[in-house]
């Protein structure tokens, strides 16, 4: 891709700038440009859309989404050591990357959202993506700003995502994004893709919202999937118990002798529901 866009490789970035990873900023660099467009491109057509990312480092994944036509990148990057390298794309592309220095988790990104088609695709960090991924499922209002998440996570949050009832990685997190989203997995990133290579493979999870999810009060829902997979292997009735146990189940017309990973996304709504 440094010949699509005629920026300098990666590797020459990183050195030029000092950028070495910091593994107290959960930062892996992504350092293949084919495989950065491989993630944009995950994302569907970036035609005259507004992407948001996250921990951008020196701009892999940026320059791809960019080369890809995206309207308006804005990137979110609380290391100041990677600004030089993103200023220089900045001014690759003119009036299309704004980059903001800030903690992701304390950004207001729907007040950012401007008209378009919202899209995220970040290469997440570790430390922060799975709550991050959390904070964009549960709105009040939905549909939400975004039209479609594509994240890399460690391979294992991944499966957690997408996991369905009965499943061994089913838990909280594949509950709260099946009742609001349709997920899957893209595709997986072997560790010597990133430097420095995680001790972990890497997999691009891509979400798009429900239109009409099962109506059900936010708040409530967290509240009974923590309990019931705080203590997943026991029976619901002793799980839930702080929330009313065996009497909301069977409020519920749920069996208080199941346990939480036999539950489906509907089950839980209708738990919470009663609560």
């Amino acid at each position: 891709m440094a010949a699509l866009d005629g920026l300098p490789p990666l590797r020459d970035v990183i050195q030029r700038h000092g950028l070495d990873a910091r593994k107290a900023l959960g930062q892996n660099f992504l350092l293949d440009l084919n495989l950065t467009q491989k993630v944009a491109r995950t994302a569907g057509s970036l035609e005259g859309a507004t992407v948001f990312e996250v921990g951008p480092g020196p701009g892999g994944l940026t320059r791809a989404i960019l080369a890809l036509g995206a309207r308006k990148v804005i990137a979110v990057e609380r290391d100041s050591r990677c600004l030089p390298a993103l200023a220089e794309i900045a001014d690759h592309y003119p009036g299309r990357l704004d980059v903001i220095e800030g903690d992701a988790l304390k950004t207001d990104f729907a007040a950012l959202a401007a008209d378009g088609p919202i899209r995220i695709i970040a290469n997440l960090p570790y430390n922060v993506g799975t709550q991050l991924l959390v904070n964009w499922l549960l709105p009040l209002q939905w549909p939400p700003f975004w039209q479609s998440l594509t994240l890399m996570f460690q391979k294992e949050v991944g499966q957690r995502i997408v996991a369905q009832e009965d499943d061994d990685h089913y838990g909280r997190l594949g509950v709260l994004c099946g009742w609001r989203t349709q997920a899957h997995m893209a595709f997986d990133i072997s560790p010597q893709a990133f430097t420095p290579p995680p001790k972990v493979t890497s997999t691009v999870v891509h979400l798009t919202p429900r239109e009409n999810p099962i109506p059900c009060d936010v708040d409530k829902l967290e509240k009974v999937t923590q309990a019931a997979f705080g203590q997943r292997r026991k029976m619901l009735r002793q799980s839930l118990k702080p929330l009313g146990g065996e009497a909301l189940l069977l409020k519920a017309d749920i069996d208080p002798q199941r346990r939480a990973e036999t539950l489906s996304v509907e089950e839980f709504c209708r738990l919470a529901n009663c609560l």
